[in-house]
């Protein structure tokens, strides 16, 4: 796994500092609990780096969408993987590529059904969900947020 760290500047004024990370996967199956971890690292070290608190709620459901999204790419896309995290206030935003431009579609509800469920989890966790084909493969991008109500 090759990692890219990347921090920005606000790009909004009301939301603070705005953190990215991003890593390279090489395509085999140890990718995907390299990617749960990278991401839960990253959320989790937000406190300790930045002084900024990522719910421990919104890192578990970050690391299931990473781990179901990544798996996805592991299963149809032979090649890299790419993962991106974003933290912008109370979003936390995850991107994945790879390299099949076939676009998911998610199955109809079938509760007999024995697997296959994936992007059914990731769309009922994430409040925004994105698929987009790329010159090169996919670019699946999802949006959590903390879940807290606001004043």
């Amino acid at each position: 796994m090759e990692q890219r760290l990347e921090e920005t500047e606000d790009r909004c004024p009301a939301t603070g500092r705005v953190l990215t990370r991003g890593a390279v996967f090489d395509g085999d199956s140890a990718m995907i609990g390299e990617a749960r971890r990278f991401a839960a690292d990253f959320l989790g070290g937000i406190r300790t780096e930045h002084g900024r608190t990522v719910p421990s709620h919104v890192i578990g459901a970050a690391q299931l969408v990473v781990s179901e999204l990544v798996t996805n790419a592991c299963k149809y896309a032979p090649g890299p993987c790419l993962l991106d995290l974003v933290v912008d206030g109370d979003i936390v935003e995850i991107t994945v590529w790879d390299t099949d431009s076939t676009l998911p579609v998610p199955s109809a509800a079938e509760p007999g059904r024995i697997g296959q469920h994936g992007l059914e989890i990731v769309i009922a966790l994430c409040e925004e969900y994105d698929v987009r084909r790329e010159p090169v493969g996919k670019r699946v991008k999802v949006r959590l947020a903390d879940g807290e109500d606001r004043p």
